[in-house]
């Protein structure tokens, strides 16, 4: 009876993640057309190519489908006795685009590293080490949660370290992002209430103080409370980005058709790329994207909830509120609900390390899908 009612789970489970895999590889499908669609002008006119982001996307999409598969199929248990050496891996990461040669640093920030012709941005790789970290942590202090020296200030301090070291790179949404995964990982683990209000007292005081030493990022709120007060400047991409919405109506212009981000929406095959799809597909493909998002983010988190293993249901949970955590804050931020933070747009935006660690995520995801499998039939 015990093996009966574990095969029906298997069932199950395979369906959910043949849905949630599905549902990985449409995403991916349509954010390559609209990267296509959104950056073939600004391709054409610097690079005299069309296709340019799109070719170059197509590596990193070749990239990250080897970084899904490598952490769908590698034995999680191997992957936590090697947590120790990549948090040293991830310290040195973060230290090297400091280092003169191989440093490439971009509008005043130091987040990025290039080798042989390859730009890496290191921050974006710790969410999914974080994700690991936090996720193997809580499962081994599961029983000790009302010890703070022992299960709460020791995530809390590598956490803290990491997010210090993004933040040293000037990427303050980086940074915030990261201990945001903190906070829900531990609010999720069942972590008490009064440290988690703790936590909050401790960093929102220090996201302020970060934003307010630096003009650059007063500038960002500036704008964001009032676009109109530097049109030119910081409010320019937010006040277009605005605009390119408005235009797109209910059906929209249709894919390829839309005209403002020809020239009028700086950069839109990066941080705005959504700003191509709305104007194009109007609200009904608004509407369409978020139900893309709730179905993948509903099958990542039926894959946790119904894992077997306490770690497996950490690591996938983590996984999946960070991919879904970050396509909400470039929504709102599109939508001006948030400052301009430069966080990329799962799946659609164009950068190699972005879409690289987002596909690495799922892999993590559709790997908890096939250990809590073969956790059960072994029973």
């Amino acid at each position: 009876m015990q093996r009966l009612i574990s095969v029906e789970k298997n069932i199950s489970r395979d369906r959910y993640s043949f849905i949630f895999i599905l549902l990985v590889v449409t995403m991916v499908g349509v954010g390559i057309a609209v990267l296509y669609s959104g950056s073939m002008f600004y391709a054409e006119r610097f690079f005299g190519n069309p296709s340019y982001f799109v070719i170059r996307q197509f590596r990193n999409l070749l990239a990250g489908t080897i970084g899904l598969i490598f952490f769908a199929f590698f034995s999680l248990e191997r992957l936590r006795k090697y947590l120790p050496i990549l948090l040293v891996v991830c310290i040195i990461a973060l230290i090297l685009p400091f280092v003169p040669g191989i440093a490439s640093p971009r509008n005043g920030a130091s987040r990025w590293i290039a080798i042989k012709g390859f730009s890496i941005q290191p921050s974006e790789f710790i969410k999914l080490f974080l994700v690991l970290f936090l996720a193997n942590f809580f499962d081994k202090k599961a029983n000790q949660l009302d010890a703070p020296l022992v299960a709460i200030l020791p995530p809390f301090f590598v956490s803290a370290l990491l997010v210090f070291l993004v933040y040293l790179e000037n990427d303050f949404s980086s940074s915030a992002f990261l201990m945001l995964i903190f906070m829900i990982m531990f609010f999720a683990a069942g972590g008490p209430l009064l440290w988690f209000l703790k936590g909050l007292i401790v960093t929102i005081p220090c996201a302020v103080l970060m934003v307010v030493t630096s003009t650059y990022r007063m500038k960002r709120v500036i704008s964001f409370l009032s676009p109109e007060h530097d049109p030119l400047d910081t409010g320019y991409q937010i006040n277009a980005a605005m605009a390119a919405l408005a235009s797109g109506g209910l059906h929209g212009t249709g894919l390829g058709n839309g005209v403002h981000k020809i020239s009028s929406v700086p950069e839109i095959y990066s941080d705005f790329i959504f700003v191509a799809w709305a104007e194009e597909m109007g609200l009904v493909g608004v509407f369409v994207y978020l139900l893309l998002l709730l179905a993948f983010t509903a099958a990542a988190y039926r894959i946790a909830f119904t894992s077997d293993d306490r770690f497996g249901c950490y690591l996938a949970f983590g996984a999946a509120s960070a991919i879904t955590m970050q396509s909400f804050f470039n929504l709102g931020v599109v939508v001006r609900l948030f400052p301009a933070t430069g966080i990329p747009l799962p799946f659609f935006s164009f950068g190699g390390s972005s879409l690289i660690t987002t596909l690495c995520l799922c892999g993590l995801i559709i790997n908890v899908s096939n250990y809590t499998k073969r956790s059960a039939l072994n029973v």
